[in-house]
């Protein structure tokens, strides 16, 4: 380090262009110029002149923003470069951040604030040995009579250093061992600031301004995890801050953060005396939420439900007080129920979910006998739990939600979302009874001729229902046949009750193919419902959940499903997602039936799109045909996603008691893609220039394939010829993805492998040609390429024994990708040479032509490991360097040593005692890859000099 860090007599003068790229940064109204100038300083502040400039800044002529910089600037030094500060250096750095403290203690508090940061920092670098008593030094200081600063602005100044030490020190990057060292330190240094801050918070005559900066102080030392019992007094003396307004939200955060140490959970004693005091802020509370004071009983809320959530295991075991601690849960009860409707009237409730999950789980962890009692007390309040909640799940009035903006209803949607899955887990405490409990009341409700129910309590009943459905076996309820039969009682007259009575339905898919006599209930309602566009999303999900589930059920009721189906889809009421989804559903529908009845069925849904796209295949290319192409092509690929005829023995319990329909002559799917596979190339011939017209087609026989597996044989030969064809015109990743799932699939089947290995010769072809060209244009092609390769050696490797197969110009290539700036193109260049490597041995022209050019490779993953590659990747080229020893372990100990011995490389910061190392490492490890891969991290650390500092805490 240039001597004199904290020296500025000795300065150069400030530049000019820096003082301009701050002026920039600030003020100048150009994004470009602000991110310029913004990466130039950053740059500027890292350099050796840091150290002299930074002082400088910190002229009183100078404006705060470039004051501001200055301190930023010597922070990151001091944080950052401690190591370029000799020693003997320490005390005069120290005297002069202390100086500049008092300084700025009546100046601007932006620039107070990063210079307090600054000497927390150092404070940090130099505990305990260095600067043993560094917060009482800093306590004692401040407090001199001899400072020409008035008291009030030493003490806040010395409250803003003490508040950002421990905020410093939980940020700081300080490795393990020293961390431990400086958090103990720290620990017996609460005791010069706990008592000062007792007596400033007490003292009547203290401003409201110090009593507020003592209140962020402490709140910022018990994150520390300091002795419950040790913050009593300032804990109590926070509580009565609570009735000041002005201090009432540092105290909430100062109690908080001291409740919810995880250590205080040992301080029973403390926390049974917290209870009284958060009990007594119940009047307050109560108040606050007749005045409509949300922030005060939001305060509230957060105070109760840290002690309760942090520590209800701890207080169920103090038995002897398990009326206090019912009496905290009933003020936590009240604030999940408080009136109104979130998040418009109030955003307490929510803060309160989790608590009721935590004391549930401690009730149920507890022993049989001693979880009987808790049951027997809490089973009760659990029950009101419900109530409350699905009071607060309703919706308001039409008109009241008609003001709402679209913020505000998202936020009640996730709410909703929040309480169904707090239903979901008190059904494990609650059981069968609490269906039978939600079905009485909706009994009661649509059946009672007293008074006319709301649509809301109707709709909240049917959501509890929904929610528990959904993820609980209700299989053996004996409510839910019940339910069904009252659904069709609901009188709908609302958007919000219709979507919560799909969803309902859908949610008991599963218990309606057990009992498919009550199809018949529910299933007209739905297929209702999905004329209607504001239903679209809960009426479409239904009944694919309906159809997937209970297909081998539904032939009685298939032609009605598929005519109105037919209809919704012609009259183009549903957005494309819902489409999509439609004819998933009509895919499961028509799996369960006869191959005739398929084919019939396949025709009268399919014969318009096909027609359609017969005219526009016609036409001249444009935007709006595209994406009626897109649409049609999307539509037949989701369909056959889910059309499989093919039935597996666990496909349905009992399934041995059906009499399943057995597939007859060819797979319908294939027997539909032979027919419009002409004009589908049709189509292509027109849109080989469009990626997305060539994925969609690429995606009908992608998840043909995926479905049907073997079934799609029969196409095998005329979608590699079809696929050859594409992509010697224009080459693209879908077209190469398709392949390699043929290759995944068929290439193993000696009937299959001529058309496979002619696609594959022919795709291998067309990819090098464009490597000549110039590939960096095309990372997606290059990524896509990899994996097929990877595909081909896993699947058949004899794919790479053909003699046109150039597998030198591939390894060549292969190696170039590695080079590549896109993650995801080096990372499947990476999975290639670890397929590559191993079949060495077996599969003789890759053993020779990595005899001829693994060293090339070995360059190109030491160069990337020496820094030309994203540190991210480092894993991958480990994977490289692990399948080179572990199956070519005499060229690679050869290799290495050659490889590393011109000075400079991979990286000019390495000595040649360090390559060794390395090499040496690398070549003894053949059995753990993780070694290796840390071997790897080490090393590229070291290349990029990032080894010992704090970039790479993280890493």
């Amino acid at each position: 380090m240039e001597s004199g860090c904290g020296s500025p007599s000795v300065l150069p003068p400030w530049p000019q262009p820096r003082r301009q790229a701050l002026h920039q940064l600030y003020y100048d109204p150009n994004i470009e110029n602000k991110n310029l100038a913004q990466k130039w300083l950053m740059q500027a502040q890292v350099s050796p002149q840091a150290w002299h400039f930074s002082w400088q800044l910190l002229q009183p002529d100078k404006v705060p923003e470039i004051q501001y910089f200055g301190a930023s600037a010597l922070h990151i030094k001091i944080s950052r470069y401690w190591s370029d500060i000799p020693t003997d250096q320490y005390e005069s750095l120290k005297a002069q951040l202390f100086t500049q403290i008092t300084h700025f203690a009546s100046g601007s508090k932006i620039v107070l604030t990063r210079l307090c940061v600054a000497l927390a920092s150092l404070a940090l670098s130099m505990m305990p040995d260095a600067w043993p008593c560094a917060v009482a030094d800093m306590v004692r200081l401040f407090q001199a009579e001899d400072s020409p600063v008035d008291g009030q602005g030493r003490c806040l100044a010395l409250l803003e250093l003490l508040t950002v030490l421990p905020e410093e020190f939980q940020t700081s990057r300080l490795p393990q061992y020293r961390k431990g060292l400086v958090r103990a330190s720290l620990a017996v240094e609460c005791g010069a600031v706990f008592p000062l801050l007792e007596q400033l918070l007490q003292q009547p005559s203290s401003p409201s301004c110090v009593r507020q900066k003592v209140l962020k102080c402490f709140s910022s030392w018990v994150q520390l995890e300091v002795p419950l019992q040790d913050c009593e007094a300032l804990i109590q003396a926070a509580f009565a801050a609570l009735q000041d307004s002005e201090l009432f939200d540092s105290s909430v955060e100062a109690i908080v953060n001291a409740i919810s140490q995880p250590d205080a959970q040992r301080y029973v004693n403390t926390l049974l005396k917290l209870i009284p005091l958060v009990l007594g802020l119940q009047d307050q509370l109560r108040q606050a939420v007749q005045n409509g004071d949300m922030e005060t009983s939001h305060g509230i809320c957060r105070i109760a439900v840290a002690l309760g959530e942090n520590h209800s295991r701890a207080l169920l075991d103090q038995v002897e007080h398990w009326q206090s601690f019912l009496a905290l849960v009933n003020m936590i009860m009240f604030c999940t129920g408080i009136p109104g409707h979130y998040p418009v009237n109030e955003t307490t409730s929510s803060l309160t979910l989790t608590f009721w999950y935590t004391l549930q789980d401690d009730i149920l962890s507890f022993e049989a006998e001693k979880q009987a009692v808790y049951q027997q007390v809490y089973r009760p309040v659990y029950f009101q739990l419900v109530d409350v909640l699905l009071h607060k799940a309703q919706f308001p009035s039409d008109e009241e939600y008609g003001f709402w903006s679209s913020d505000e209803k998202e936020q009640f949607r996730i709410y909703r979302v929040d309480i169904s899955d707090t239903l979901m887990y008190v059904y494990e405490m609650l059981g069968a009874e609490l269906l039978s409990n939600l079905y009485e009341k909706l009994g009661r409700l649509l059946t009672s001729s007293e008074e006319p129910y709301s649509w809301q309590h109707t709709e909240a009943l049917l959501y509890g229902f929904q929610s528990i459905a959904e993820t609980i076996d209700v299989n053996y309820s004996d409510v839910v046949p019940g339910l069904i039969g009252l659904i069709p009682r609901i009188s709908i007259s609302n958007v919000q009750l219709a979507d919560t009575v799909m969803f309902t339905i859908g949610a008991l898919s599963e218990w309606l193919a057990d009992h498919p006599v009550m199809i018949n209930s529910v299933l007209p309602l739905v297929l209702h419902a999905l004329g209607n566009p504001e239903l679209s999303v809960s009426s479409v999900s239904t009944l694919k959940k309906i159809c997937r589930e209970c297909k081998y059920d539904l032939p009685p009721y298939a032609a009605n499903i598929v005519a109105v189906s037919q209809d919704v889809l012609m009259k183009q009421i549903h957005k494309t997602s819902q489409c999509m989804w439609l004819m998933q559903a009509l895919g499961f529908l028509l799996s369960a039936l006869q191959v005739e009845e398929i084919l019939k069925n396949l025709h009268s849904l399919i014969s318009p799109y096909i027609q359609q796209l017969e005219k526009l295949a016609e036409e001249i290319p444009n935007p709006s045909n595209k994406l009626a192409i897109v649409h049609i092509l999307g539509l037949l690929s989701n369909l056959f996603t889910t059309l499989d005829v093919s039935h597996h023995e666990d496909d349905h319990e009992g399934s041995e008691l059906r009499k399943l329909p057995v597939p007859q002559g060819p797979n319908p799917v294939v027997v539909v893609l032979q027919q419009v596979f002409q004009l589908i190339q049709k189509v292509l011939s027109k849109w080989l220039n469009d990626a997305q017209v060539v994925e969609a087609v690429c995606a009908i026989f992608e998840k043909s394939v995926k479905t049907l597996l073997d079934d799609f044989a029969p196409m095998v030969p005329q979608l590699c010829e079809m696929l050859g064809r594409m992509y010697s015109t224009i080459p693209q990743a879908s077209a190469l993805d398709l392949t390699r799932q043929l290759v995944h699939i068929f290439a193993h089947e000696p009937a299959h492998f001529p058309p496979i290995e002619a696609l594959f010769l022919l795709v291998t072809s067309v990819t090098l040609t464009l490597f000549q060209q110039g590939p960096r244009d095309h990372p997606d092609i290059v990524d896509s390429f990899m994996q097929l390769l990877a595909q081909a050696l896993k699947r058949k490797p004899d794919l790479f024994l053909c003699e046109r197969l150039d597998v030198k110009a591939v390894f060549q290539c292969a190696v170039l990708a590695l080079k590549f700036p896109e993650a995801p193109t080096v990372k499947a260049s990476c999975g290639f040479f670890t397929e590559l490597l191993p079949r060495c041995g077996e599969v003789e022209p890759v053993g020779k032509v990595v005899q001829e050019d693994g060293r090339m490779l070995l360059v190109a993953v030491l160069e990337a490991i020496g820094g030309q590659a994203s540190r991210s990747l480092m894993d991958c080229f480990a994977d490289i360097l692990f399948a080179l020893n572990k199956h070519c372990f005499s060229l690679l100990s050869m290799w290495i040593k050659e490889a590393l011995q011109p000075p400079g490389f991979p990286s000019a910061r390495l000595s040649p005692e360090q390559k060794d190392t390395f090499s040496q490492q690398i070549l003894r490890e053949r059995v753990n890859k993780r070694r290796v891969k840390e071997m790897v991290k080490e090393f590229t650390l070291l290349c990029r000099g990032l080894h010992g500092t704090d970039y790479t805490a993280d890493y």
